[in-house]
């Protein structure tokens, strides 16, 4: 069996969706008093957690989820589950990595289940490698314990790990954390990276067959190209016009900080590469890259600020002396100027498209494996066993 890469794999697990409902405090702006709408309905949730070795030798395995993040979001805009657009929630660990100190298995949970794809981001890119000693059962055991995981039966609960080092290292017996994770409907998939035989050999196939997930083999150090299309520099500069169109709300710290978040994912896509940074441009003009919890255009839509109950010292200064007929005028210029430079995006995005899967099939005519759409085609069949499926709009 051929090698996928990361970018394929993670399309099977990668989501963040629009919303803050039910988001767990550590990646919450700190609470602040406004008006809030009634909780809007609730929606199908796919949860996935990823287990990302960052032992000495995972480097390749942490760029490969870095720089493919966006594209793997974008693969997700039609998700839904009985009419229902899906909101999909994505946690993040970390293991075998000699920084953590032993007594935690050298293992950290960095993200909780959230809905934030800046802090996913930003997350990803503080990782660093060291060490180490990798406990894959008790980073699932440790994952299937502490997430807040849904109770509704047919949510869709998934773990994803990746890493290289035999599945069954640790005190945690791996059979007894996958049974636990069954026992919970939580899917583990494993991702081993190496050699499909060896991945065998030393048990990550049979994680993944304990808990009705998929096991799958990568090369970790494989580089793939990224494909340079003639709008990516549009994309870019549609992309600060869209930036401008943010209107942070909240303490004076947290509007510093979700803004500054921001700008700063929008930096490391740019230097990962052109493409990372057009396809999370991409992403920014999707319905899954939404900041209700900071952003008032997104609130206000969202039915989550009141603007004529909220506090003046919630607002950006040169909005405070406004009444709320000027407030709610300048909320909904942004809004339409927003919803403008996304179509705008989307277009450019289609074209974008287009020459890449071209030259894509180019690559695969040299001997370049491109086994993305067969890897999404593969995931939306799994999806729609548990009654979700993707309808284009």
């Amino acid at each position: 069996m051929r090698a996928l890469t990361l970018c394929a794999i993670l399309l099977a697990s990668f989501v963040v969706s629009p919303t803050v409902v039910g988001e767990e405090a550590a990646v919450r702006p700190a609470t602040h008093e406004i008006a809030v709408a009634p909780p809007a309905e609730k929606k199908p949730r796919i949860e996935v957690a990823l287990l990302l070795d960052t032992s000495g030798s995972m480097s390749g395995l942490i760029n490969q989820a870095r720089t493919k993040l966006w594209r793997i979001v974008n693969e997700f805009e039609a998700a839904r589950r009985d009419g229902k657009r899906a909101d999909v929630y994505v946690a993040l660990y970390e293991y075998g990595n000699d920084s953590v100190p032993a007594d935690k298995g050298h293992i950290r949970q960095v993200v909780p289940l959230t809905l934030d794809l800046d802090k996913i981001s930003e997350e990803l890119f503080a990782l660093t490698t060291n060490g180490g000693s990798e406990y894959c059962g008790q980073v699932i055991e440790q994952a299937v314990r502490e997430l807040k995981w849904s109770d509704e039966k047919a949510d869709l609960r998934c773990i994803f790990i990746a890493g290289n080092e035999p599945f069954t290292q640790g005190s945690v017996d791996y059979k007894d954390a996958c049974h636990a994770a069954a026992n919970k409907n939580i899917t583990v998939s494993t991702i081993h990276c190496g050699d499909y035989d060896t991945g065998v050999n030393t048990q990550w196939a049979d994680g993944a067959k304990l808990a009705d997930g998929s096991y799958m083999n990568i090369d970790s150090d494989r580089v793939e190209p990224h494909i340079v299309a003639p709008q990516d520099e549009q994309l870019a500069e549609l992309n600060k016009k869209l930036n401008s169109t943010y209107c942070a709300y909240g303490g004076e710290e947290e509007r510093q900080v979700a803004a500054a978040r921001q700008e700063a994912q929008d930096t490391n896509a740019a230097k990962a590469a052109p493409a990372v940074s057009s396809l999370r441009t991409l992403s920014k003009a999707g319905r899954l890259y939404r900041n209700s919890n900071w952003d008032l255009v997104d609130a206000v839509e969202e039915k989550k600020v009141d603007l004529a109950k909220i506090e003046k010292n919630q607002l950006p200064e040169e909005l405070r002396e406004m009444s709320t007929e000027e407030l709610q005028a300048h909320v909904k210029k942004l809004a339409d100027q927003r919803a403008e430079i996304q179509q705008k995006i989307k277009s450019l995005g289609a074209e974008r498209a287009e020459y890449v899967a071209a030259e894509r099939a180019k690559l695969a005519e040299e001997g370049v494996d491109a086994l993305d759409d067969a890897i999404v085609e593969s995931v939306r069949k799994q999806a729609t066993a548990n009654s979700f499926e993707f309808v284009e709009e």
